[in-house]
């Protein structure tokens, strides 16, 4: 329901479910309504309680639920439906509705289990509704004006060059993913040198320091804009070099190119499908989780500009 970057990175099931039900209707229900492909969904719902009293007063074949948030496992025990899959609600909490879904269920409560988990967050989707990941791609709303837009509007600033683009924030509940200011400015003037057009790229709470950093480097910066500009921006890019975070599901969605910086998560956990590489410090970071790094200095400062302009470069 929740978490944007988690809504995008559930839309490969799309794929699945189109292919092996053609004729099948499918309504989808989150508070990021305006991500999702209008032309995959046949009713896309917002939380609201009208949408609460039509889905619990109407019948499904097959109901998916991979939030854990209590209300959305509540929900999912209430709505009438021949199989469920996920997570659901009994004896007042949360619990799987079948088998498949116990092992992601305790990777969310014990990091022990989770740290030695080696399979993508879509292998383990997949196998929560009983199905087998083929690499479906992720879908996402695109404004193909928009896109064409930008296209435009950067193409004479980068004059042939590839543009990269670098997302500067992460937001607040893993503060240990940011990044300082003297490394992005140290890559973009590196990637600068090397004949790449790189533009800072966030949202508004980066707005202040994108600013700075675009002053102090002449390194272009555009702006924040609304979610569907910004990823009608993200589409107009070549390269995308960011932390985990909403945009490392965007670029996915959009198939760009991309330097992953990752410190705190277990990397098998992402899929890129060929299309990026993970850059992480040499010695494995300690903070599994964790929203303060416990050594006083975060692992990502053990990331050096140099090593993402040599993935960017084996792009």
């Amino acid at each position: 329901l929740g978490a944007l970057g988690d809504v995008i990175r559930t839309t490969p099931l799309l794929h699945r479910f189109r292919t092996k039900y053609p004729d099948c209707h499918i309504t989808w229900l989150t508070w990021s309504p305006e991500v999702l492909p209008k032309n995959q969904i046949d009713e896309i719902l917002s939380l609201s309680a009208v949408s609460l009293f039509v889905l619990e007063n109407s019948m499904f074949d097959i109901v998916v639920n991979l939030d854990k948030d209590p209300e959305a496992c509540i929900l999912t025990a209430k709505i009438e439906a021949v199989q469920k899959f996920g997570f659901t609600w009994e004896d007042h909490a949360v619990a799987p509705c079948t088998s498949a879904a116990e092992h992601k269920l305790l990777t969310g409560f014990f990091d022990g289990l989770s740290k030695v988990n080696t399979k993508s967050y879509l292998e383990e989707i997949f196998e929560i509704c009983h199905e087998r990941f083929e690499f479906e791609p992720y879908e996402i709303a695109l404004n193909e004006a928009k896109s064409a837009n930008w296209s435009n509007e950067l193409k004479p600033l980068a004059l042939g060059k590839p543009i990269v683009a670098l997302n500067t924030g992460c937001g607040p509940r893993w503060n240990t993913r940011l990044w300082s200011d003297e490394n992005w400015i140290g890559l973009a003037n590196q990637l600068k040198q090397l004949g790449y057009f790189p533009m800072f790229v966030g949202g508004i709470l980066e707005d202040e320091k994108n600013s700075r950093m675009a002053r102090q480097s002449e390194t272009h910066y555009p702006g924040h804009f609304d979610l569907e500009t910004f990823i009608s921006l993200a589409s107009a890019c070549d390269i995308v070099v960011t932390q985990v975070t909403m945009m490392m599901h965007i670029a996915t969605a959009l198939k760009k190119k991309m330097v992953l910086m990752n410190t705190i998560f277990n990397k098998h956990e992402f899929e890129l499908y060929g299309r990026g590489f993970i850059v992480e410090p040499n010695d494995a970071c300690k903070c599994y989780y964790g929203n303060s790094c416990q050594f006083g200095t975060p692992c990502m400062e053990k990331i050096s500009p140099q090593q993402v302009v040599e993935a960017i470069q084996q792009l």
